[in-house]
């Protein structure tokens, strides 16, 4: 149940701002290493760090001993990438231990898990792609990032060789990695005999033992994507990108041959095998759905619809398509495809005709769709049994700040919950044989981890009930990955809580207590913005890297004596469609600022938060909303850090939409730009430190580079962090320590924290 505080008085869109009395300095490294040994050289301060400097000294003796250091915190090895292997029960992920990225498997039946490849330097070289042979006994997996626009991988260290993006296989019983060759999103074929991967705009394929070397497969126009064999493996559908309208295509391997499924002037996607390989079906989107509707609300569109065809001739049929309103226009859930063929003929797929993101099902000769999960929540990540007999997925039900796991039938019938409790849990992978579940794992105190339920899924819940007994449900799949010296029993349970938005809005958001706060004490608080917008911060540490380390960040500054408030404002996910496509959001009118300030009358009025004394942080979407309130209430907040953050709408789109062009739609540019920080530098007051990378794929550097030259002339007090080579979620463990330890030395300096 979520605490209510009184409605904060309602506020124009643009306080008045204020000039701070005396100029602010940057902390030196002598003087932070003065304060951690405690001898704070005050005489030497301006005034203002001076004040700062006593109001930290002021701080009860009892802090110092619940304190916590930023490498403990991040300290624990991120899991992602599951995946399960056709046969042998196998599953298989990546672990990135402080910026070491290796892969683990596990093998039943003990599931004992044990690391696969031996990388062993923070050298922001990702992995990702994971895909077993058929028979699991070999993985195939991409190490390294995509080019940018100018061909560029991304090199974060430097390294004078360059950087690649490579496939490369190993077996997962002897040897060490084998260099297969550049390329990504690989697909092996069922035979077991080769791969297929894209590379330059084609399809290129390589024998999975290496004998000869890789070579072009299809070459066609447009750009591919969506590899997806049938289950024989003599045909591979596919997804042709062609700008303006996309084909699915079947590549017939006997004929060397392609044929076009029902191709049209829409926009075709997600191809999906029937069971017995003789049908294909995929998602079908009106082109006028490619109307540039970036960062502004959108909740219809022309219906999308499912189409089934022929992988033989290419004729096919419309089979369902969406009604017209709420949920005509597609939205996906986490999935390696969209559409779940299952084993009775029923196909399953993600539809908002209720306003939230459910599963419904639709007989693939054709009918009226089945909802498979109803009520007031959102499906995120979805799976199917190997046997194509149940739907394993993860959901808010219930528990909407939170993620636990379900199952249900393609076909029908009530759902099944596998998880409860206070932790969080994604990426549900059932195993070939049925005999477990592998997920991942966290919760408010303890990072994330992966986690096997062994079991047939059928009767995990039965098991779940167990557990009263002291049964364990689930064990760690990997014991000990959390370091000993991680402290969890430091680190606070934040609260659920809802804020009043200066137009009325109710909005959810997580608060952050300092473990040693005392009655009638203010500190100073701290307002953290998430990016996106498309994401919900969670009661515990959140299933994406990015947000699993600004989740370790809120911790810290907690740590540090700050009041810590983490807003889901508007546009977000997680509450449904009419707040995640809310009224003139973002570039439509930037309605979500009227949620940062109401967040920042509500720290105001809280009785341990000194009004004086409130900043605000966040990155990408989150820094947009962070230059928003430096910009339009300096009084209000009196210092930000900005992280990579959107400063003008109509230069943000451009990185998305190369073609988008404001001379071309003036009204709507003009809008946008009125939505931006850049609109209002003038009333900006407040010192900021900005944050970024200059290979930076997500937001252009470009608009870290005209931010800070314009409050420059503007006298604003600005600092600045840039890390060379670096890309939008910093790939350098080393590089996420840095940001973390000078937003904190900015806070402390500029509000007295620490």
């Amino acid at each position: 149940m979520r605490r209510r505080w009184p409605a904060a008085t309602p506020a124009p869109e643009s306080v008045p701002a204020r000039r701070l009395p005396v100029p602010l300095l940057a902390v030196t490294s002598s003087l932070a290493s003065a304060l951690s040994s405690g001898r704070a050289l005050v005489s030497a301060l301006a005034p203002a760090r001076a004040l700062a400097m006593a109001m930290a000294l002021l701080v009860p003796a009892g802090a110092a001993a619940q304190t916590v250091s930023l490498e403990d915190l991040l300290s624990p090895s991120f899991p992602s990438g599951l995946v399960a292997a056709p046969f042998g029960g196998h599953v298989a992920w990546v672990m990135n231990d402080e910026g070491r990225r290796n892969i683990w498997v596990a093998s039943p039946p003990s599931y004992d898990a044990r690391q696969l490849t031996g990388y062993d330097a923070d050298d922001g070289q990702d992995i990702g792609g994971l895909t077993f042979s058929p028979d699991g006994g070999t993985l195939v997996f991409v190490r390294g990032g995509g080019a940018n626009r100018q061909g560029e991988n991304p090199n974060p260290t430097s390294d004078p060789a360059g950087a690649e993006q490579a496939l490369w296989r190993i077996d997962l019983h002897r040897g060490d990695p084998v260099r297969i060759g550049p390329g990504t999103s690989p697909a092996i074929s069922p035979r077991g005999d080769e791969v297929v991967f894209l590379r330059g705009g084609n399809i290129w394929h390589a024998p999975l033992d290496g004998s000869t070397e890789p070579s072009v497969m299809v070459q066609v126009r447009g750009g591919p994507g969506s590899l997806n064999w049938s289950p024989d493996g003599g045909r591979l559908a596919f997804a042709s990108n062609r700008g303006s309208h996309a084909f699915i295509g079947v590549y017939d391997a006997a004929r060397a041959s392609i044929t076009w499924l029902e191709p049209s002037v829409d926009r075709d996607t997600s191809p999906a095998w029937s069971p017995d390989g003789s049908r294909v079906a995929f998602i079908r989107m009106a082109a006028s759905n490619l109307e540039n509707r970036l960062f502004r609300p959108r909740r219809e569109a022309m219906p999308w619809s499912i189409w089934v065809a022929d992988p033989t001739t290419g004729q096919g049929r419309e089979i369902w398509r969406a009604e017209p309103g709420p949920g005509s226009a597609f939205r996906g859930v986490v999935a390696s495809a969209q559409l779940f063929w299952g084993a009775d003929d029923h196909i399953a797929f993600p539809w908002e005709r209720n306003g939230w993101t459910l599963l419904y099902s639709v007989p693939a000769d054709g009918g009226t769709a089945t909802l498979l999960t109803p009520g007031q929540f959102e499906v995120e990540y979805v799976t199917m049994t190997a046997d194509r007999r149940q739907l394993v997925f993860n959901s808010n039900q219930d528990d909407i700040d939170r993620r636990h796991l379900w199952r249900v039938s393609p076909s029908g019938g009530p759902p099944t919950a596998l998880t409860s409790g206070d932790g969080i849990e994604w990426a549900p992978t059932p195993t070939s044989d049925g005999g477990a579940l592998a997920f991942l794992r966290s919760d408010a105190r303890t990072p994330a981890h992966p986690a096997v339920m062994v079991g047939d899924v059928a009767e995990a819940r039965a098991t779940a009930r167990r557990a009263t007994d002291g049964q364990a449900t689930a064990r760690e799949l990997v014991p000990g990955s959390i370091p000993d010296r991680f402290p969890a029993h430091r680190l606070v349970v934040p609260e659920a809580v809802t804020i009043t938005a200066t137009d009325g809005m109710e909005i959810p958001a997580q608060l952050f207590l300092p473990p040693d706060l005392q009655a009638g004490e203010r500190r100073p608080a701290l307002l953290f913005l998430h990016g996106g917008s498309r994401r919900q911060m969670l009661l515990g540490f959140h299933y994406g890297s990015y947000y699993h380390h600004m989740y370790a960040m809120k911790q810290y500054l907690a740590a540090r004596n700050y009041v810590v408030l983490s807003l889901n404002f508007r546009s977000g996910t997680g509450y449904g469609m009419e707040f995640r496509e809310a009224d003139d959001y973002g570039a439509a009118g930037a309605s979500e600022f009227r949620d940062v300030l109401g967040a920042g009358l509500y720290l105001k009025a809280r009785p341990d938060v000194d009004p004086d004394r409130i900043g605000l942080w966040g990155g990408s979407y989150g820094g947009y909303l962070t230059a928003m309130g430096l910009a339009r209430a300096s009084d209000l907040f009196a210092a930000g850090v900005d992280i990579h953050g959107v400063h003008d709408w109509n230069v943000g789109i451009r990185t998305f939409v190369p073609s988008y062009n404001p001379l071309e739609v003036p009204e709507q540019a003009r809008t946008a730009y009125l939505a931006s920080p850049v609109s209002s530098l003038d009333t900006w007051r407040s010192p900021v430190l900005v944050i970024s990378g200059d290979d930076d794929r997500n937001v252009s550097f470009i608009e870290t580079v005209t931010l800070v030259e314009a409050l420059r002339d503007r006298d604003v007090h600005v600092e600045q962090l840039v890390f060379p080579d670096e890309v939008h979620s910093f790939l350098r463990h080393q590089n996420w320590l840095t940001t973390f330890r000078a937003t904190a030395d900015f806070f402390d300096s500029m509000l007295g924290g620490g």
